[in-house]
């Protein structure tokens, strides 16, 4: 609690106060503080100056040797060796009747008559001799031996006949329109014309895109790029549509 501080001609100065006085608890000091000191002070004082007072001198016949003080390992015991050799059975003699009545499951003229296993041919392919198999190494003519080759695969045919089939319908279609007058066919000269017209639509649309500006900042600008791009790409369509075919039809209006 904060104690009030009044001014010097307060009243409250004249109230006679009770003095509080805090007793504080001791220190705590250990009972073991003088030892301490005293084998302090009798480790340091004895070799304050040149070391210890009074040094057991070694005597004449312990002289320092060579690699005296360099560690040494403990002496090993000796191994002791013991001979694991197991003592054979004896060998029959000549008047002992060989075991009879054994039977076996294994076939011994298969054993004797049986070809060794032939190593896998294999192609060593560096100079510090890494090998692979021979088969998958590509030295083999492997895949034009086996009995489909070089012919069309199922799927290629099908999208031939699928191609076909298309090309078929398409063909009927343009028949059916022209017998009934809503399509015409292009001569040569007009499908050039037309040709020639579409690529110069394309100069000028590429003439315009790179006539843009390089940063895209807004989105009038992002707008006008698309724009231009999708127009390019359409017209290329076409070109290469019309060059591709020769024979062109097209709606008579």
């Amino acid at each position: 609690m904060s104690k009030a501080v009044y001014p010097r001609e307060s009243v409250y100065n004249l109230v006679p106060k009770e003095e509080v006085h805090l007793q504080k608890t001791q220190r705590y000091v250990s009972k073991f503080r003088p030892t301490v000191v005293l084998e302090k002070k009798s480790t340091k004082d004895a070799m304050r100056t040149m070391g210890p007072a009074k040094v057991e001198v070694p005597t004449p016949d312990k002289y320092l040797k060579k690699h005296s003080k360099e560690p040494k390992l403990p002496e090993q015991a000796q191994k002791v060796v013991r001979n694991s050799y197991t003592r054979k059975s004896a060998v029959p003699a000549r008047t002992d009747n060989p075991p009879m009545g054994y039977q076996t499951q294994r076939d011994f003229i298969k054993t004797a008559t049986a070809v060794p296993m032939k190593p896998k041919p294999t192609s060593v392919d560096t100079s510090k001799g890494h090998k692979q198999l021979l088969e998958n190494s590509g030295l083999v003519p492997k895949y034009i031996k086996k009995k489909h080759y070089g012919e069309v695969p199922e799927y290629l045919q099908q999208r031939n006949e699928e191609e076909q089939r298309a090309q078929e319908e398409y063909d009927m279609f343009v028949e059916e329109q022209r017998e009934q007058g809503a399509m015409k066919h292009l001569s040569d000269e007009e499908r050039h014309i037309v040709l020639e017209g579409l690529k110069k639509n394309w100069d000028e649309l590429h003439h315009d895109y790179q006539g843009l500006s390089l940063v895209t900042d807004n989105l009038s600008k992002k707008a006008r790029r698309d724009s231009l791009g999708t127009a390019m790409r359409q017209l290329e369509n076409d070109i290469k549509l019309i060059e591709r075919f020769k024979t062109i039809y097209i709606p008579s209006y």
